[in-house]
């Protein structure tokens, strides 16, 4: 009866350590999934807000600049008026630049 009950203890023992030791385990891996998880909640909202950076950017170059309609207008007079012979090849290549904001 003796020997069962040191078997028993040890055995006890046995589930006892190795419990401890798949729970501690399993809290090791839970804190590193909420880890990552918290990582790519940032990196998300990171890449968010550098999305709307980057919309706030190309809205602020598009009413920056002039409308397409316009400069292709522009263009197209001037190379009318180059054609022509009325504007000579530098003053065509320095109004079409003036016309395109270089």
């Amino acid at each position: 009866m003796a020997r069962t009950a040191v078997v028993a203890g040890t055995a006890t023992a046995t589930v006892g350590a190795v419990s401890g030791r798949q729970q501690k385990k399993a809290a090791a891996g839970q804190q590193q999934a909420a880890a990552q998880q918290q990582q790519i909640y940032e990196q998300g909202v990171a890449d968010a807000q550098a999305q709307a950076a980057q919309a706030a950017a190309a809205q602020a170059a598009a009413a920056a600049a002039p409308p397409v309609d316009d400069v292709t207008a522009e263009i197209t007079r001037l190379g009318e008026l180059h054609a022509k012979g009325l504007l000579s090849d530098e003053e065509f290549s320095a109004a079409k630049a003036k016309a395109l904001g270089i």
